[in-house]
């Protein structure tokens, strides 16, 4: 129970890794803030709709939480929206009585060659998976000085990393969250605020399930492309989980002295 007397803040946290990471800082002591929207402003995305229904299950993942034993709340907050965002903020310190530890999750992915991604696409990536951690880090600071310190993880991807094709506004936001944290990391070192970036491989959750179909190879079906990517883009032979991604969550909220470092979970992909 490192965490025990922490409060966690998860965007993006109903489902999928923002799922696995609030359960994870949960089992670990923390009371968690579980943000989502059900909204967004495009269709353009793993949803393909711009109906995506994260509030309710947001306060399903928050009344599991609660049966561990943990306090936990469900928030509805758009991350591209400033308002909602500081919103979000004041009810986490609120309801749960302070800040300690900001995930940063709440992201979109679209697949399509550059030729035909229009101003909308790209503006509905960045602003999620961009402007959203910003937004975030940039309301969570004066609630983190106020407790004394804390601790930012950013979601971001291996695709922060490596260009993918197909992918190059998706890479391009999160290109950005890597070098952003990483510049964060420095700036508010003095505060005892740590400042890190998490870069996952493949993980079956919504995103992939989207992007196993959209990458598919001609004639390929959904499973096959996803046994393909497995096989041969993982030395280990197996996807990622959330929990993966929940456990390093952990460990990066409770390390004193690792700050500025973009961690690839990824089976040995890179």
């Amino acid at each position: 129970m490192q965490l025990e007397g922490r409060v966690a803040l998860v965007t993006g946290g109903a489902r999928g890794i923002g799922r696995g990471i609030a359960f994870a800082l949960a089992k670990a002591g923390a009371d968690v803030a579980v943000a989502d929207v059900d909204q967004i402003t495009g269709g353009v995305q793993q949803y393909g709709d711009t109906t995506v229904s994260g509030f309710v299950e947001a306060k399903s993942t928050a009344a599991e939480i609660e049966s561990l034993g943990r306090r936990a709340i469900a928030i509805a907050a758009d991350v591209t929206r400033k308002s909602q965002v500081e919103s979000m903020i004041s009810q986490t310190q609120k309801d749960l009585g302070g800040l300690d530890v900001l995930v940063c999750n709440a992201g979109v992915v679209s697949a399509m060659p550059l030729g035909k991604i229009d101003e909308d696409t790209w503006d509905l990536t960045i602003d999620v998976n961009l402007k959203g951690v910003f937004l975030c880090c940039q309301a969570a600071l004066p609630a983190l000085r106020a407790r004394g310190g804390g601790r930012i993880v950013n979601i971001a991807s291996l695709a922060g990393k490596v260009g993918v094709p197909q992918l190059s506004h998706y890479c391009a936001s999160k290109f950005g969250v890597v070098g952003f944290s990483n510049a964060l990391a420095k700036e508010v070192a003095h505060h005892d605020i740590t400042v890190n970036a998490i870069c996952p491989g493949i993980l079956r959750t919504q995103m992939w399930e989207y992007l196993a179909e959209e990458l598919s190879e001609p004639g390929e079906s959904k499973e096959e492309s996803w046994d393909r990517w497995i096989k041969t883009r993982i030395p280990l032979g197996r996807p990622q989980t959330p929990e993966d991604i929940g456990a390093l969550v952990v460990y990066l909220a409770s390390a004193p002295n690792v700050t500025g470092q973009a961690i690839n979970v990824d089976g040995g992909m890179s």
